[in-house]
């Protein structure tokens, strides 16, 4: 089968096409025939050397995928060659085929095709993980979304809708901020103009909010603590601007505040799916209908065309999920 795989650790030039066997179903796991597979932050970091996968998981790229089941374990039970699926991989679904897990597969939302199913599962598992069920985002709450038009992003802005909550989002162009504001958010900040603590305080008329989903991580977390509402919680996911932080504890204290944090792709299988169930209960039943949530599709490329995948990432440009697709086959 073919794959994308990587010439070392670099730039998006590392990435070329190459061929590799078909894996095989291991004890509790299906093989996906991949139609699309999502473009994640994760990978251009793996891809640069500074995300190294965890031990077991596979070497190669891609964190999710959407396709059609190719073969089950013995051992597996609830899903038949040839159900539409997308799938949480643990590496490797940059290929025409994956070995997953069959507790971190779920069914292809009716209405939804091959390449919006691949926006789905990097990005809804890691937001109704830390929003919903750890952050405890409900009804009639505020959440504030930093990065409100990356993959991450516009997800936790339908799913905060989702749930009867409001989203205000950060954006670092006018243009994207219109953009959240399309996907559902009640206001955008754009963070290269404004203070954004100034601006939730005067949007929620000094309240502040409930939630706050912060990609950013750095000195944005001390910003995060001022800008909430008390018993506040913060998620944090990366740390794209700073791996430390520094933080008024008075504003904690005062607050009663909550700093969670958590990464995604070293759980253990049994804990993707307890996410994969929460998501199928939960969220899964909204999909159909394409409202609040449906996919954000920036850009399509081939595996062949990979590397600008992979360049398109690290724009500020882009808005949305950049998707995947095989090449067509060769020419007889």
């Amino acid at each position: 089968m073919r794959y994308v795989a990587m010439r070392g650790h670099g730039g998006p030039d590392v990435l070329y096409v190459a061929e590799t066997p078909k894996p095989q179903a291991a004890a509790g796991e299906v093989v996906i025939e991949v139609e699309a597979a999502g473009v994640a932050r994760p990978d251009a970091l793996q891809r640069a050397g500074a995300y190294p996968p965890p031990p077991g998981a596979s070497p190669n790229l891609g964190l999710e995928v959407s396709g059609v089941i190719d073969s089950v374990a013995s051992d597996v039970v609830g899903f038949r060659v040839g159900e539409p699926v997308i799938a949480l991989c643990n590496g490797g679904g940059y290929a025409e085929f994956v070995a997953v897990p069959a507790g971190q597969v779920l069914p292809l939302p009716p209405q939804w095709s091959f390449v919006d199913g691949a926006t789905l599962p990097e990005n809804a598992f890691t937001v109704y993980d830390n929003l919903i069920v750890r952050a405890r985002l409900r009804g009639g709450e505020v959440a504030l979304i930093h990065g409100g038009t990356s993959g991450v992003g516009t997800m936790a802005i339908q799913m905060a809708q989702a749930v009867g909550a409001t989203a205000i989002a950060t954006a670092g162009s006018d243009e994207k901020c219109e953009a959240a504001i399309r996907l559902g958010a009640s206001a955008a900040i754009n963070y290269r103009t404004s203070d954004f603590v100034e601006r939730v305080g005067e949007i929620t008329r000094g309240r502040g909010v409930d939630v706050v989903l912060d990609i950013v991580g750095g000195d944005y977390i001390d910003r995060d603590l001022r800008a909430l509402a008390l018993e506040g919680r913060i998620s944090c996911l990366a740390t794209g601007g700073g791996a430390t932080a520094s933080i008024d504890l008075r504003y904690l204290l005062q607050r009663r505040a909550t700093i969670l944090g958590s990464s995604l792709r070293p759980r253990t299988a049994d804990e993707k799916a307890e996410i994969a169930r929460g998501l199928r209960a939960k969220i899964w039943p909204l999909l159909p209908a394409r409202h609040p949530i449906a996919p954000v599709i920036d850009s399509l490329f081939t595996f062949s065309q990979a590397a600008q995948a992979h360049e398109r990432l690290e724009s500020p440009e882009h808005i949305g999920k950049i998707v995947l697709v095989p090449d067509a086959p060769a020419a007889p």
